[in-house]
């Protein structure tokens, strides 16, 4: 993308993006194990589910609110990219491949 197309914010918004994805995953895999290990009882509506349940949704909620202030910098980046004149990527190279020699005849 030529150096004009590109914002100075979108490397630290894209940082923050990826920071707080990689705590909502962590968080996520903390979730699954805390879930697991729930007495047997313990489905949504009970008091030890829905207490950890809002544990888990309260500690990733600062993660998610950076997704809604800073997501929209994909959508940016995907629009500046789209109206640029200039290619993203080189176009791939075709090169021939050779044939085998078919000099047998072919029964019929």
């Amino acid at each position: 993308m030529p150096t004009g197309a590109v914002q100075s914010h979108w490397v630290y918004r894209l940082g923050v993006l990826y920071t707080a994805l990689d705590r909502l995953d962590a968080l996520h895999e903390q979730w699954l194990l805390t879930r697991d290990g729930l007495p047997a009882g313990a489905r949504p509506g009970t008091p030890v589910f829905d207490d950890a349940l809002a544990e888990y949704h309260a500690e990733s909620w600062s993660y998610l609110d950076d997704w809604a202030t800073h997501g929209h910098v994909l959508r940016d980046i995907n629009s500046a990219a789209r109206h640029t004149s200039a290619p993203l990527a080189l176009p791939p190279t075709v090169t021939a491949v050779p044939t085998p020699d078919r000099s047998t005849s072919v029964r019929r």
